[in-house]
């Protein structure tokens, strides 16, 4: 059995990763799936958050990711996002402010509010300010 597999992750404008790692957590529509060697075949939904892998020097690094699919096969986890950015790329400070907006909306709602896209706002904005966190050690 190898003690690695290939991780792909990829958006509409680029391949963002293609390592050879150790483990991998991503999130799933439905909650996340922890990924190690010789995982069974899997096709599923990505959700919204952090896409954390450890690779084979034992650091572990982090994504954000947006909507999109997964696919784990053998020996390679294939991740198609629709959006998906380095930790290190975010800019904590807008994602703050992002976050407190999609809060505000949700708090005063108007007839024309898109109450699902709201809360999908609302969770990427969380998403990117946790990761932006724990990259900055705040």
């Amino acid at each position: 059995m190898t003690h690695t597999f290939t991780l792909e992750v990829a958006t509409p404008e680029k391949l963002l990763l293609h390592e050879h790692v150790l483990e991998a957590q991503i999130p799933a529509a439905r909650g996340y799936i922890g990924i190690l060697p010789g995982h069974s075949p899997l096709l599923g939904e990505l959700g919204i958050g952090r896409l954390t892998y450890k690779k084979a020097d034992g650091q572990t690094h982090e994504l954000v990711v947006t909507g999109g699919y997964l696919e784990v096969g053998d020996g390679h986890v294939r991740v198609l996002a629709s959006r998906a950015e380095a930790v290190n790329e975010i800019d904590l400070a807008r994602a703050e402010a992002a976050l407190r907006r999609a809060g505000e909306r949700l708090l005063h709602p108007d007839d024309a509010l898109d109450v699902a896209r709201a809360l999908n706002a609302q969770k990427r904005a969380a998403a990117r300010v946790e990761a932006a966190k724990r990259q900055s050690g705040s």
